[in-house]
């Protein structure tokens, strides 16, 4: 089980990392939108059903961390990881900075993804002048 948790705590930390971060490289950006995409589902789609904010790693990764003993889990793994390294914060602090960074990196995600597309189109040079 430690194994899994620190495996799972190696993915977690990538995925939050990756959508943050993934945005910033043009050689990343489509993926970054794919990964965004999959947590907005993720939060608000299968959170319609578990409560929004549901995170399915989050999910695994809690019962693993639960097996090895730990309790008094936070619903939110960003409050978890906050807390595991600066002073605690209020679930509700975690919950603000989280939908707050999630949707400035999908905005900035969005838009530089058109504004890739759409310098791509104007490279395309005509076949016939």
């Amino acid at each position: 089980m430690y194994f899994f948790n620190i495996l799972l705590t190696l993915v977690h930390v990538s995925f939050i990392g990756f959508c943050v971060f993934g945005w910033m490289f043009k050689s990343t950006r489509k993926a970054n939108l794919i990964f965004l995409g999959a947590t907005f589902v993720s939060w608000f789609l299968f959170g319609m059903w578990k409560g929004i904010g549901y995170c399915i790693i989050t999910d695994y990764h809690y019962k693993i961390k639960s097996t090895l003993g730990e309790t008094n889990l936070p619903y939110s793994y960003i409050k978890y990881l906050w807390d595991s390294v600066l002073p605690p914060i209020t679930a509700q602090a975690a919950d603000i900075l989280t939908i707050t960074v999630f949707f400035t990196c999908v905005f900035a995600s969005i838009f530089l993804n058109i504004r890739d597309k759409k310098l791509d189109l104007h490279k395309i040079q005509p076949i016939i002048n």
